[in-house]
């Protein structure tokens, strides 16, 4: 007789469920077993040695282990980065023995390991972008770019004229795009900046139009806070700005002011010199932390958390090799408790990768893409709305395991509504 043996990486509580309701699991012990299953890591960061010591025989008895660096049994070193490793149930078992330890700081590293475990667990469900309410939990949303410059890496969605731009932006939200980005600066690696009456002078015009004709968010791709104060006159619902509130002071208080929604991006340096020889000594850890600093920044700045997105910067100070860590373990910003946007579209690692001009890159984009939302990420920023959004459709149905999502939403595009009736206060 043959059993048929299947093996699982039990990583995703929903396939968790489906696995024992499969075995006919009795339904009071789903919960109970579910935690059992999932297996996780948890990094730490300098970790005083006793306290490392200590959290290793807890976690001994609870059977799962936790790794230090060579030097902490005998405390010949000072500080370890330790990785706590364990099931869901064991990890939170931890926290609670190490919340009543007041030596070492153990209650405090408890805390904060008990909160990043149930952020991790968290789904962005919505979204508040001005005029807007995006739905995150029903589909992964796309983004699509509108560059009002001479100077883009990609010509292909270049629109100086802004007649052109509009159609371009009203021809994307038929594609089935979520949110049209326009942007009146290139901020590729080795772009000179442009002025704010320059930069103010491309995206106005475009932007006044697209607030009024079509129906979904309008984002304006910018870092200067007068550019941002006029076009959230003009009824923008979004700020995506590629230094994380940190090249202007003033932009967070007008984001605040007007209620809109934010992207914080990670970067390192700026535009004109970011990709002289980035260098990290822990890449994924620094990254978080610089992200998780501009948030809480942002925050005290009078800024809403539920209306933060993050994007970790792919290419913004980062090598080929950085980018493919991020999007690997993009999973990792979950902790956050913010929906995660990517933008990965004909950049340039692809092109070291594939050995191709921007112009051939939209296979490679879409390869990219799955995997960023298979990752976590919930937004994707692209160039390329029609293609990007089929594919989104099909990563979307097998993370469900099912063609029919909440709503019905990966099945098809709503039908393109009317150029008149297109606009305003409609929330999506």
């Amino acid at each position: 007789m043959s059993f048929n043996p299947l093996v699982h990486q039990l990583h995703d509580e929903a396939e968790i469920l489906d696995l024992l309701r499969q075995i006919n699991v009795e339904q009071r012990g789903l919960p109970i077993l579910a935690v059992k299953a999932i297996f996780q890591g948890v990094k730490l960061h300098g970790v005083r040695s006793p306290a490392a010591n200590i959290m290793k025989q807890e976690m001994l008895s609870l059977g799962g282990d936790v790794a230090v660096a060579d030097g902490v049994v005998n405390c010949s070193v000072e500080r370890s980065d330790v990785l706590v490793m364990g099931t869901t149930r064991q990890l939170h078992a931890l926290v609670g023995r190490l919340r009543k330890n007041t030596a070492f700081e153990l209650s405090k590293l408890a805390a904060q390991m008990g909160e990043a475990l149930e952020a991790y667990a968290w789904e962005p469900a919505e979204i508040r972008c001005g005029r807007h309410i995006l739905s995150l939990a029903s589909h992964t949303h796309i983004m699509g770019v509108i560059n009002v410059t001479t100077d883009s890496f990609y010509q292909g969605n270049c629109y100086l004229d802004p007649g052109a731009a509009v159609e371009a932006g009203l021809r994307m939200e038929d594609e089935g795009a979520d949110i049209i980005d326009v942007g009146g600066e290139s901020t590729r690696p080795g772009a000179d900046p442009v002025g704010t009456e320059e930069e103010l002078s491309r995206v106005l015009p475009v932007v006044e139009r697209l607030v009024k004709e079509a129906s979904v968010p309008i984002s304006v791709d910018t870092y200067k806070a007068e550019v941002a104060k006029q076009v959230l006159d003009a009824g923008v619902d979004l700020i995506n700005d590629i230094s994380g509130l940190s090249f202007d002071s003033h932009l967070a208080a007008d984001v605040a002011r007007y209620d809109v929604g934010v992207i914080i991006s990670h970067i390192r340096g700026v535009p004109t010199t970011m990709q002289e020889n980035p260098c990290y000594e822990d890449l994924l850890g620094e990254v978080m932390a610089e992200l998780r600093g501009r948030c809480e920044d942002a925050a005290e700045r009078g800024i809403p958390p539920s209306q933060m997105i993050v994007d970790p910067g792919i290419g913004f100070g980062k090598t080929t090799d950085h980018n493919l860590q991020l999007i690997k373990h993009l999973h990792i910003l979950k902790v956050l408790r913010k929906p995660i946007l990517i933008g990965v579209s004909r950049k340039a690692f692809l092109g070291q990768l594939l050995g191709v001009p921007a112009e051939e890159r939209l296979i490679g984009t879409l390869a990219a893409v799955a995997m960023s939302i298979q990752q976590g990420a919930r937004i994707v920023r692209v160039h390329d709305v029609r293609e990007v959004k089929q594919a989104a459709r099909v990563v979307d149905a097998i993370r469900r395991g099912s063609a029919e999502g909440p709503g019905d939403a990966g099945l098809s595009p709503a039908p393109a509504k009317p150029r008149e009736e297109r606009g305003g206060k409609t929330l999506r």
